[in-house]
C-alpha cells in the first residue's frame, strides 16, 4: 500500500475526533490533483484568538486491539486497515506544510501492542518533526491512558497541546461500551499533565529556564448520543474536568452509527443541534459563571433543542429579571439572553461616564430583540408592558426557530485547537 492509499484510509479514520472544527474540506474543481485537499485529511479549526488555520489530520494506524462498541475502528471491525511509518508522517507533514497546504499537525492512533508502544510512536513522530527538521509549526498528540509518565512527559515537550479522551461520560457508559477503558485511569492521566503544565508555568514565573511543556494545554471528547446519558450528566462531567484537571476544552461528538453496529448502539445519530447546545452551555460554564445543575431545564434532564441555553435558563427564571444595565454587576449582566461577555465589560466601562439607553445597547450590537424583554434601561421597562410567561415565548418563537438552523450548519465550527 502506498502513501496515498494510507492517507485516505488514515484520514477517514480521523474524521470522527471532534478536537477539529471539520473533517476535511472538499476541492471545487472536479479531477483537479495537485492543490487539492480533498480526502487528505486537511481540517479547519481555530485558535483562541479567532484565527481559521489547517491541521493535517490523521491516524499514525486504525489497527486496534480494544474493542469500543461505538469505534470504527474497533478490533472486531472489518473497516480496511492501514499505517503509516513514522517517517511517511513526518515527510506528509513537512510537504504539505512547505507547500503552505497546512499549519500544523494533529496526530491521533489505534492502540497497536500496547499503550507504551504505541505512546512512543506517536512521539517520536514529533520529536524528529522537531529536532531533525526545525519544525516550528502546531502539534497536537493524543495521549494514551496507561502509558507510562516518562513517555507522556516526552510527549509534552515536542506537542503544543495534548489530549487524552474521555470518550464516554460516565464509568457506567465505558463498562458498557468500552470495558477497557477505565474512566478513573484516563482522569490520572489527565491529572498527570494537568501537574506538569501548571509545574512548567510556576518555574518558568520564578525565572527558570524549564523545557517547554504542552504550552497550549489540553483537552479531551465526548461522544454525545450513543447512550441514554441526559445532557445534564454530560455536562456535569465536563465541568468537572475544567475545574479539577484545568481543561482548555471539552469536545462535543454526535455519535455517528458504524457498520455492524452493536445492538445497544442507536441506530441513528442524535440532532446535530443538541451538540451545538452543548456547545453553548460549555461556553456558560466557561466563560459566564453558570453551574451545571443550572443550565438544564428541561424535565428529561436534557438542553432545549428550541432556545439556547441562556435564553432558556432566562425564561425559567423569570423572577430574576428585569436587570437594570445601570447598577447591576457584572455576573447579573452576564445572565441576561442576547448579551455577551465582551458586551459587558464595555456596559461597565461605559457606566461609569453615563446612564445607559436603549439607543447605548443597540450600539454596542447586542441582541436587541432578545435583550429587551429582560433589561431595565433609563428609557425602557418591560416590566410596564406586562408580559406573562406564555406571551414572551411566543413573541421569542419565532426568532428561535430561524436560530435553530443556523445553530446546526454552524455546530461543525464550534471548534478550537
Amino acid at each position: 500500500m502506498d502513501v496515498q492509499e494510507k492517507l485516505a484510509i488514515l484520514a477517514d479514520a480521523a474524521k470522527y475526533d471532534a478536537s477539529c472544527a471539520s473533517s476535511g474540506s472538499k476541492t471545487t474543481r472536479a479531477g483537479s490533483n495537485i492543490g487539492s485537499t480533498e480526502g487528505m485529511g486537511i481540517c479547519h479549526s481555530y485558535t483562541p484568538d479567532g484565527r481559521c488555520i489547517s491541521l493535517l489530520k490523521i491516524l499514525l494506524t486504525n489497527f486496534c486491539i480494544y474493542d469500543c462498541q461505538y469505534c470504527v475502528n474497533r478490533i472486531s471491525s472489518d473497516t480496511p486497515r492501514a499505517r503509516f511509518t513514522v517517517p511517511e508522517v513526518v515527510s506528509l507533514t513537512l510537504d504539505f506544510y512547505k507547500r503552505n497546504y497546512i499549519e500544523g499537525l494533529f496526530l491521533s492512533s489505534g492502540i497497536i501492542q500496547n499503550p507504551d508502544y504505541t505512546m512512543e510512536q506517536l512521539t517520536e513522530v514529533a520529536k524528529v518533526l522537531r529536532q531533525e527538521h526545525k519544525y516550528g509549526g502546531y502539534i497536537h498528540l493524543k495521549t494514551i491512558p496507561n502509558a507510562n509518565e516518562d513517555l507522556i512527559e516526552e510527549a509534552g515537550r515536542w506537542a503544543d497541546r495534548l489530549s487524552v479522551n474521555i470518550e464516554l461520560p460516565t464509568e457506567n457508559d465505558l463498562v458498557q461500551l468500552a470495558p477497557e477503558k477505565k474512566k478513573p485511569v484516563i482522569v490520572n492521566a489527565m491529572q498527570g499533565i494537568s501537574e506538569k503544565i501548571s509545574e512548567t508555568r510556576a518555574d518558568r514565573k520564578r525565572g527558570f529556564k524549564s523545557p517547554s511543556f504542552a504550552p497550549a494545554g489540553q483537552s479531551t471528547q465526548m461522544i454525545v448520543g450513543a447512550t441514554p446519558t441526559p445532557d445534564s450528566k454530560i455536562l456535569q462531567t465536563a465541568s468537572e474536568l475544567y475545574g479539577g484537571q484545568k481543561l482548555r476544552r471539552v469536545y462535543y461528538s454526535a455519535y455517528s452509527p458504524i457498520p455492524h453496529a452493536d445492538a445497544r448502539l442507536p441506530g441513528q445519530s442524535p440532532p446535530l443541534v443538541r451538540e451545538h447546545r452543548l456547545y453553548q452551555a460549555d461556553w456558560l460554564l466557561r466563560f459566564y459563571g453558570f453551574k451545571a445543575a443550572e443550565l438544564v431545564t428541561e424535565a428529561d434532564q436534557n438542553l432545549s433543542l428550541e432556545v439556547d441555553p441562556k435564553l432558556a435558563w432566562a425564561l425559567a427564571n423569570r423572577h430574576c429579571f428585569p436587570v437594570d444595565v445601570n447598577t447591576a454587576c457584572r455576573e447579573q449582566l452576564l445572565r441576561i439572553p442576547g448579551i455577551g461577555a465582551r458586551s459587558v465589560k464595555r456596559l461597565l466601562r461605559i457606566r461609569r461616564f453615563q446612564h445607559i439607553r436603549t439607543c447605548d445597547l443597540k450600539k454596542l450590537k447586542v441582541a436587541w430583540n432578545r435583550a429587551k424583554y429582560f433589561v431595565l434601561t433609563s428609557d425602557h421597562n418591560p416590566a410596564l408592558k406586562n408580559l406573562d410567561m406564555l406571551d414572551l415565548q411566543r413573541k421569542l418563537r419565532p426568532a428561535t426557530q430561524q436560530l435553530m438552523l443556523f445553530d446546526a450548519m454552524q455546530s461543525a465550527t464550534s471548534g478550537e485547537v
